[in-house]
């Protein structure tokens, strides 16, 4: 059944997302936070597919630690579902991307016309001014910026190295960052087609400042209250893991 069921959700994914493509492609001309609102239809479609196709549903705990303003969402990154949940419970964001996806067919327009931070890692020098000067741009327009301080997808029950860019962003845009843990990849795998039925807990974090702070000391704040939170709501889905091994 959950084989079905993530079938069915991969062919209405592949009959969606085109048709999201297209109207990226005709919205560029727009402003940004009006693309990046119109593209979180996108989101919102999908996340309800996974819950009346896959049965994979979501609770939010600490929604009330959203700030009004501006702010930097610093989210344990486990699978591809925060990518869209994201959208769903914060104000419209943009995340830091390589700049290399924009060469995707279809895939690069939606990713283009949702207006990211675009760097180029080879290049460390000139992906920081990118970073500094595309994040200014976004949160001036009122844009919030997501980033996975951990760069990228970290198996259930696992810890990845903290890094240090997104807290030293964040400082220089005095812009305050907001913690989010999240136990997606219990339920949705990394690199797995399948998707089991179950409850998502997605805990948003207080406020953490980052005015006159050094980037080390707030990574390490981010850091100790996403892992603690983290082990507190792990172990709820069928793909953590038992004795070392994670079902795929």
């Amino acid at each position: 059944m959950v084989l079905l069921r993530s079938l069915i959700y991969w062919l209405v994914f592949c009959i969606v997302t085109p048709i999201y493509a297209v109207i990226c492609f005709l919205i560029l001309p727009l402003p940004k936070y009006t693309r990046v609102k119109i593209i979180s239809g996108w989101c919102h479609i999908l996340i309800w597919c996974l819950k009346v196709i896959c049965g994979l549903r979501y609770q939010i705990v600490g929604r009330e630690n959203i700030p009004k303003g501006p702010a930097m969402i610093m989210c344990k990154h486990q699978s591809a579902w925060e990518t869209m949940g994201l959208q769903l419970v914060f104000p419209p964001a943009v995340f830091v991307v390589k700049r290399e996806l924009f060469m995707i067919p279809v895939f690069g327009w939606g990713l283009r016309a949702a207006a990211p931070i675009a760097i180029d890692r080879s290049n460390r020098g000139e992906a920081q001014r990118l970073l500094m000067e595309q994040g200014r741009d976004r949160v001036d327009n009122g844009l919030w910026i997501s980033i996975f301080p951990e760069g990228t997808r970290i198996a259930p029950g696992q810890r990845g190295k903290y890094k240090h860019g997104g807290a030293r962003l964040a400082s220089s845009l005095h812009i305050p960052v907001v913690p989010v843990a999240v136990n997606a990849g219990e339920f949705w795998p990394r690199n797995s087609f399948l998707k089991y039925p179950g409850m998502i807990t997605m805990s948003i974090g207080p406020v953490i400042e980052t005015m006159d702070r050094v980037a080390e000391e707030v990574t390490v704040e981010v850091e100790n209250w996403i892992e603690t939170e983290q082990a507190r709501i792990q172990g709820a889905g069928p793909c953590f893991p038992k004795n070392g091994h994670t079902k795929a």
